[in-house]
């Protein structure tokens, strides 16, 4: 998944604290999948009589949704562990879980070492939470870190959090079978597993039904979605899945993330294509654009194999914008391998790109098998030159929009200012205009684009 909010915290409320009840407290790091989750743990803690606080010490159970992606990732939550250990040393019957892809991993030095938590639940081990809560309420630490081949969640309705009423996620896939030797998501969140066609329908109509104006379809590689029924009838790919959303929510815009280039295909494109309420968007992570870089992560395509896949995608969808993660001095790395992820950003035309410098995680094939034997500040320098170019193709990218009108789909007021609205293209572009008192949230508008800049459009409304 894209690591858009790597690191960041974000405070995710729910409905309003009741007198006498007990309360939690939930923040999530990473990517999307993330919140997705928890949402669903939402869902089951609510199930079990919680309510949300709006601040950690307002709350009797504290929780934080985990990622390990990066070790700065893992940084950010043990500072912020910390802290509420600082909270509990003036309430003691306060409770501190950690969740998600940091649970197995460091479970035993939160647990025993550091003593910074109470409770270790793992990515599919939240259906478990009200047994150990249970266990919490009897003085005992309670862990369950195991992962599954069939979890998928689909008969839990997520409880939407902080949510603007317009974008909302859905899961439909777990896991990861692709073995890149820099990612611990195999380790961390288990091996793939689809969630059944009719669950995901009802789900996406049931948004629709309730005011939604788009859904992304998430998974750690939607395009390797394979859902084969018991019955024995027809199989269903991501095309398939894509097409029956697109027909069932014909209201609603709809995107999905994240794509591995070897599994995304041609029937996929051309689905996109046949629909107008499918966003012109892909996410395709790249990594590297060296060739020998991207054998030595195990990505199974060459440079050139990637470049032809972005040739197909704009003959099939020529107003497609395409986004990236890039990784800057993975293992080995020279500055010819470097200079051709600089070459291959160029003719790819990235849109946006998440970009970072290489993070050695325990337990990977990399970490196994090279030496990170790249300079960091190497490492800083090239990422840098990575950020610097993508700004500059962003910038261009905007530029070329300026005289166009985008219809944007509006989210509710600019972060910057209560005089302007904001909302996305179907590029995934954030577009800002004036007007506040012509439309509202959910709201699908014409906007005239007249300036850009390298992260957002500006324009004006048209009635």
């Amino acid at each position: 998944m894209p690591e858009s909010r790597q690191g960041e915290a974000i405070s995710l409320e729910v409905g309003v604290t009741v007198a006498g009840a007990r309360t939690f407290y939930l923040e999530s790091y990473g990517c999307q999948m993330n919140f997705s989750d928890s949402e669903i743990v939402a869902s089951i803690l609510a199930g079990e009589g919680y309510r949300s606080a709006a601040q950690p010490d307002e709350a009797d159970l504290l929780l934080l949704n985990t990622c390990s992606i990066r070790e700065k990732a893992e940084e950010t939550i043990r500072r912020r562990l910390r802290e509420f250990r600082a909270l509990k040393k003036r309430r003691p019957t306060l409770q501190v879980g950690i969740l998600g892809c940091m649970a197995e991993r460091l479970k035993n030095q939160w647990l025993e070492q550091e003593k910074l938590v109470d409770l270790v639940v793992g990515p599919d081990a939240y259906r478990d939470l009200p047994r150990l809560l249970q266990h919490l309420g009897e003085g005992q630490r309670a862990v369950n870190v195991l992962l599954s081949r069939e979890e998928t969640y689909s008969d839990i309705a997520p409880l939407r959090l902080d949510s603007n009423g317009v974008s909302a996620f859905v899961s439909i896939m777990r896991g990861c079978d692709n073995m890149c030797s820099f990612c611990v998501v195999p380790f961390t969140r288990g091996r793939e597993r689809s969630r059944d066609v009719c669950t995901i329908l009802d789900e996406v109509k049931g948004l629709a039904d309730g005011g939604y104006r788009e859904v992304t379809l998430l998974g750690q590689n939607v395009d390797s979605y394979r859902w084969a029924p018991d019955d024995g009838g027809v199989i269903s790919d991501f095309a398939d899945l894509l097409e029956r959303v697109a027909q069932a929510a014909p209201s609603m815009r709809i995107r999905f993330s994240t794509s591995h280039p070897k599994d995304l295909t041609e029937k996929v494109l051309h689905t996109m294509a046949r629909h107008d309420n499918i966003c012109n968007y892909i996410h395709l992570p790249c990594q590297s654009g060296s060739s020998r870089i991207l054998e030595l992560m195990n990505r199974t395509y060459d440079r050139n194999w990637y470049l032809s896949k972005v040739d197909e995608i704009r003959t099939i969808l020529p107003d497609c914008a395409i986004s990236s993660d890039i990784i800057a001095g993975f293992c080995t790395e020279t500055e010819e391998d470097h200079a051709d992820t600089l070459s291959l950003m160029r003719y790819a035309d990235f849109c946006m790109s998440y970009m970072f410098c290489y993070s050695e995680r325990p337990g990977t094939l990399a970490a196994r098998k090279f030496a990170d034997d790249v300079p960091e500040e190497v490492k800083k320098r090239r990422l840098s030159e990575i950020i610097a170019l993508q700004n500059e193709l962003s910038l261009s990218h905007n530029r070329r929009d300026v005289g166009t009108v985008a219809e944007v789909l509006v989210e509710g007021r600019s972060r910057r200012s209560d005089e302007r609205m904001r909302g996305r293209n179907l590029q995934n572009k954030m577009v800002v205009f004036e007007d506040v008192s012509a439309c509202k949230p959910g709201d699908c508008v014409r906007v005239q684009i007249e300036e850009a800049t390298s992260a957002t459009l500006m324009g004006r409304l048209i009635p």
